[in-house]
């Protein structure tokens, strides 16, 4: 899911600023080893919920931004991503 994140092209939208797939790709993955190092983590939904959705400092929504469509929140990007993977999809 973090791995179509980083190739996909599109931009991840962080307390304020855009970063390329690859940028998101490793503050995501920071997230999820603070988490498991926690011993919380159950599923990847669970990920998206806890981590990938908002900043934990400042609680704003992370948006993906494809070309030139509207961005969406990460949490709706990410979900639709495991799915796809989950059903052999592109």
């Amino acid at each position: 899911m973090l791995s179509r994140l980083e190739a996909s092209g599109c931009r991840f939208l962080r307390n304020g600023g855009w970063h390329d797939g690859a940028r998101a790709r490793e503050h995501l993955l920071d997230k999820l080893e603070y988490i498991e190092k926690r011993g919380t983590l159950q599923n990847a939904e669970q990920f998206i919920e806890l981590a990938a959705s908002r900043s934990s400092l400042s609680g704003r929504a992370y948006q993906v931004g494809c070309g030139a469509q509207t961005p969406v929140p990460s949490q709706q990007w990410l979900t639709e991503q495991l799915g796809r993977l989950r059903e052999g999809r592109p």
